[in-house]
């Protein structure tokens, strides 16, 4: 049913913690199963070097936010605007159906830490809420 890898980051998650100085903080929660997922980033100009978060829930939400945090560091900013619950679901070789709010959850965070950091009457907020629209059906 779980992927080596969803059973890998529900055992051994990846970047578990706070950031104090962290220059990006986003959360999200899932009604479907009462998960909450709160993320830590740190930047050196526009590249992320670090990426901590704390989760409540299930397990493919503790592996969907470990991923996540791998996926994002080392990136630009530019390049984590393009990230989708998709991809977070493909880089753990898969979820269960039933477990796609997880990744969804991840993504929405993310989108909550950009959203704050460029504020929400930026251009860089616009161009990734169109971003965002233009994957909405990625939310299967």
């Amino acid at each position: 049913m779980y992927t080596e890898k969803v059973m890998d980051h529900y055992r051994n998650p990846r970047n578990v913690g706070t950031i104090d100085d962290a220059d990006m903080i986003g959360e999200a929660g899932s009604l479907a199963c009462g998960d909450s997922l709160k993320l830590f980033i740190k930047l050196d100009g526009s590249k992320v070097v670090d990426a901590k978060f704390q989760t409540f829930g299930c397990g493919s939400a503790v592996a969907a936010s470990s991923i996540l945090t791998e996926m994002i560091i080392g990136k630009t900013l530019d390049e984590v605007k393009m990230i989708t619950n998709k991809d977070i679901a493909k880089e753990l070789d898969g979820l269960p159906a039933q477990k796609m709010h997880c990744s969804v959850m991840g993504r929405e965070a993310l989108e909550d830490a950009l959203k704050k950091y460029y504020g929400e009457d930026s251009e860089e907020w616009e161009e990734l809420e169109l971003l965002s629209e233009a994957h909405s059906h990625d939310h299967a």
